[in-house]
């Protein structure tokens, strides 16, 4: 299980949720692991602690990842505290709910900054700072590129995610920088439940259209991102995994 041994990872948006799940199972694989947030500073110092308690090595930093010079600080503060970078998980993404009628240009560019160009400058600066040998990115994206009503701006942004991975694995290929995309289904998160999904009649849709019958856990999708973070997954590049239990619209 310890395939990462050595590896230092930076996962955006880990204080919670999915990326909390990523940084924990990373970790417990021998990667030093950095614990991106945004506001929940004691979130993710909590994820840090348990790291720290089952004998791995986290850091906790601050940044949004939609401003520049905030991202450029976090780079900088995972070089310095953990070393050159091995492994980068763009988790960090937010979602609004509303018809097309409620779509706003607020609403448009709060989504947009966040899901696609905080995963485009975090990308830009963990590059340069990328282990000469190379590494892996994993983007994570969702089953919604398919398009969900209500969801429109937010399914958007995911459609952008897997094309900039097509795109990134590329480009960066030739630096040995694999590039691939992560696509849960529903996923029973914090945020889910504070949405109201959890219980709900959404839920039970969701499970309707998976042949596994039930929504995922955060561990479904970090078991997942694990393998795309390791050399097991060396000749993949440039591809959309779905960890969705099946799911189809």
């Amino acid at each position: 299980m310890a395939n990462l041994t050595g590896k230092v990872a930076l996962v955006t948006g880990a204080s919670k949720g999915i990326g909390a799940g990523i940084a924990k199972e990373l970790a417990a694989r021998g990667a030093a692991v950095a614990v991106n947030y945004s506001g929940s500073k004691a979130g993710a110092e909590k994820v840090v602690a348990e790291i720290k308690a089952a004998g791995g090595k986290a850091i906790a930093v601050q940044a949004s990842v939609a401003d520049p010079d905030a991202v450029g600080a976090l780079v900088k503060t995972v070089v310095k505290e953990l070393g050159p970078i091995d492994i980068l998980v763009n988790n960090a993404g937010i979602y609004e709910v509303g018809p097309l009628e409620q779509i706003t240009p607020e609403h448009y560019r709060r989504i947009f900054d966040v899901n696609v160009l905080g995963l485009l400058l975090t990308t830009k600066e963990a590059v340069a700072h990328f282990n000469p040998n190379g590494g892996s990115i994993v983007n994570i994206s969702s089953v919604v590129v398919d398009g969900v009503p209500g969801l429109t701006v937010y399914s958007a942004t995911k459609g952008a995610v897997d094309t900039i991975t097509t795109s990134l694995a590329k480009e960066l290929g030739p630096k040995k920088i694999r590039v691939n995309s992560l696509n849960p289904g529903m996923i029973e998160t914090e945020g889910a439940h504070a949405a109201g999904f959890i219980g709900s009649d959404f839920q039970k849709a969701a499970e309707a259209r998976t042949p596994l019958g039930r929504i995922g856990q955060p561990q479904d999708v970090a078991t997942a991102a694990a393998f795309l973070a390791s050399d097991d997954s060396g000749w993949v590049n440039g591809q959309a995994i779905f960890a969705s239990g099946g799911f189809t619209l």
